[in-house]
């Protein structure tokens, strides 16, 4: 038996518990820093496997080493863990037993295809030169993330290598999404408060009217992006929310305003900081008006590592065949995986979770998201091919 069929047959025996987890886990979802029964879950499967040194860097994390019989490179996978404030709609079998809270972005999935893989290559231990570290990260939904925590605990600092799997409804069944260079953006948000003076609407001449300087403000803000920067560099400044006046024949005192701002590159990022208060700056002081503004710096853009991409291609195409590989157009959603690759080189790769005919196309963060559980198999086949492919590099 060569060892490609043994990994083949490793697989058909533990898909059906990663089936099995996924399920238990989305049913038993946790958010962020919550994950308190999820991470105990985890923990307890990977001592079951045996042959792995588990430790609990946080309280709702867990990070096992698997340490090979010959000394080689250091690899990282990473499976994120919480979910989201969100009721679940879906008609599934196993549905959320909690309510208000549902795994609507696949991190379910994520934890049991990790798992699975633990499993699979702790088996295989004595083949195995090197060593990989299993990431079983808390928190990615909310800032400042559980990748951050993880990187000042040091659990990557001896990585060589990086690798994160997601799954995506947006991209069918069958394939996977690889990039070379960017994949997130960058994700900062802005608050704003705009001081003007309050006063009746029959006389706006005695008034600093805030609602008509923001209105000012939300439109300038546009020209940043089809004035100040290069179409070529994407960048995108959405006022999302704002909030002033009691009635209807009154001029308040101030409205506050948030906003969202995705970038993919440093430069265009610090661009964007820049003249974002400059405009509000400006445009209050021509009304004399007064502000208050904080900016608040959000994950930073994930960015493939080109020659750890060009090792997943490689891979694709030998145990999936070309026609498993799409390349995909970098996404304005965020990531906390870039606190990673701050520390060492890796690769996030999408796979493809859609299948229209079952109704596995909602987006992320809905609550009737879903996915094709033979999503699970690729993502589950992909990172042990994908850890004896970088081990052996």
């Amino acid at each position: 038996m060569n060892k490609n069929t043994n990994k083949k047959e490793l697989i058909n025996d533990v898909i059906n518990d990663v089936v099995e987890w996924r399920r238990h886990l989305h049913q038993y979802p946790e958010l962020s820093f919550e994950e308190v029964n999820t991470s105990q879950f985890v923990f307890d499967k990977l001592q079951s496997f045996g042959g792995m040194e588990i430790e609990r860097p946080t309280r709702t994390s867990v990070v096992a080493r698997l340490k090979g019989k010959h000394p080689g490179k250091v690899l990282a996978l990473r499976a994120d863990m919480d979910a989201l404030p969100i009721q679940e709609e879906t008609e599934t079998s196993f549905p959320s037993t909690k309510p208000g809270v549902m795994h609507a972005c696949g991190h379910d999935g994520h934890t049991a295809m990790l798992l699975g893989a633990a499993k699979i290559l702790s088996s295989k231990k004595d083949e195995l030169s090197g060593e990989i570290i299993f990431i079983f990260q808390h928190a990615e939904e909310l800032r400042p993330g559980g990748a951050k925590e993880l990187t000042e605990k040091g659990v990557v600092d001896d990585a060589d290598h990086i690798v994160g799997l997601h799954l995506m409804s947006t991209l069918q069944q069958g394939k996977f999404g690889i990039t070379s260079g960017p994949v997130t953006s960058n994700t900062d948000e802005f608050d704003l408060k705009l001081i003007g003076k309050g006063g009746h609407s029959s006389q706006p001449e005695h008034s600093i009217d805030p609602i008509a300087i923001s209105a000012q403000i939300i439109t300038n803000l546009q020209h940043i992006v089809s004035r100040n920067v290069a179409p070529a560099d994407k960048l995108v400044i959405s006022t999302t929310m704002i909030h002033g006046g009691t009635a209807s024949n009154v001029i308040p005192d101030s409205v506050k305003l948030t906003g969202s701002v995705r970038s993919f590159s440093p430069e265009v990022r610090n661009k964007a900081v820049h003249l974002i208060e400059q405009i509000i700056d400006g445009v209050a002081r021509a009304h004399g008006a007064r502000y208050e503004y904080d900016y608040h710096y959000g994950y930073s853009s994930v960015v493939n590592d080109e020659q750890i991409i060009g090792w997943v291609e490689e891979t694709i195409s030998r145990e999936f065949g070309d026609d498993y590989i799409e390349y995909s157009e970098p996404f304005m959603g965020g990531e906390d995986f870039s606190a990673y690759l701050d520390k060492a080189p890796g690769a996030f790769v999408i796979v493809g979770a859609r299948n229209e005919a079952q109704g596995f196309d909602y987006p992320h963060h809905h609550p009737k998201f879903g996915i094709d559980e033979r999503s699970l198999e690729d993502g589950l086949r992909l990172l042990v091919h994908l850890s004896d492919t970088i081990l052996k590099k």
